[in-house]
């Protein structure tokens, strides 16, 4: 689990359950425990909040929580409070070269189980050589310093360490065609990025499928670039946090967690899975243009 992110989100959503259950405010639950409302509002969101266990305690009598959900929230509690000494986050030593967004990526990134991506134009980051990685940077900021370059590059191959070392971790990668057509870098990077391709493809928990150019209308080209984090069960609750989607955009980006929202994208992969190739085609495919490139 990468910090307190995942349990102090499911936490918050259960105290914003039992608190709307019993119809008090976000006011009046503060008081009762003797911190402001925003704090309250905070906590729920899932966002850092200095609680303490009798607090909490008290914050739950006050809900007239069953027996059971206070022992879930209880839990939860600990999981948070235990997570704060947790070796993680070690990606924020990168923060001053990546987007404000990219901490709550990262997260997401590291806590989940199962990653799935749907890519209409470059390569996920996680499949990126390095060459590769570096001709996108210095595309969009052409003035880095090569020292921050080299960080960002650094940044990108200890994500990628996970795809081999996690056996619990699993990426479902769909492809439009047009990712490996765009020359990145020209001819002879990219024919190295897709024998890279190739090679990670490999992998067991691995699975890359490329949507062809000429598969006609589907969803994705609608829904545009995603990315959908799912999750294991948390250490001691036991409780599953509901998926996440990720979008991201030139400006920003945005985390959906909507029921709705999920859905409509669980159901863009699955659009997209039907007309994209199978596994044995993929190859072919993507060998095919890498020896392109490389005549």
């Amino acid at each position: 689990m990468a910090g307190s992110t995942i349990p102090r989100r499911a936490l918050g959503r259960l105290l914003r359950e039992l608190r709307t259950k019993v119809e008090k405010s976000q006011l009046a639950a503060g008081l009762s425990i003797e911190v402001s409302p925003q704090s309250i509002g905070r906590m729920e969101d899932g966002q850092p909040v200095k609680i303490s266990t009798p607090q909490m305690d008290v914050l739950l009598d006050f809900y007239q929580a069953s027996t059971e959900d206070k022992a879930v929230a209880l839990e939860l509690l600990r999981e948070v409070k235990a997570a704060k000494g947790d070796p993680a986050g070690w990606w924020r030593t990168y923060a001053d070269v990546v987007a404000s967004h990219f901490d709550h990526y990262m997260s997401l990134e590291e806590a989940c189980s199962q990653l799935a991506t749907f890519q209409l134009t470059l390569l996920p980051g996680l499949l990126q050589t390095a060459a590769y990685r570096r001709s996108m940077i210095l595309t969009e900021r052409p003035e880095m310093s090569a020292v921050d370059v080299e960080r960002k590059i650094e940044l990108a191959v200890r994500r990628q360490a996970r795809i081999r070392e996690d056996p619990d971790f699993s990426m479902d990668v769909l492809l439009s065609e047009a990712v490996l057509r765009h020359q990145v870098g020209g001819r002879q990077l990219m024919a190295e990025q897709l024998l890279h391709l190739i090679e990670v493809g490999r992998l067991p928990n691995v699975s890359i499928r490329v949507l062809p150019l000429d598969a006609g209308s589907h969803l994705g080209l609608v829904v545009q670039s995603f990315t959908l984090f799912e999750f294991p069960p948390l250490r001691a609750s036991r409780l599953i946090e509901p998926p996440v989607v990720f979008v991201e955009g030139y400006d920003g980006a945005l985390f959906l967690e909507e029921p709705r929202v999920i859905e409509r994208r669980q159901k863009a992969l699955e659009d997209v899975g039907r007309v994209a190739l199978d596994h044995d085609d993929t190859r072919r495919l993507v060998v095919g243009i890498a020896e392109e490139y490389a005549a």
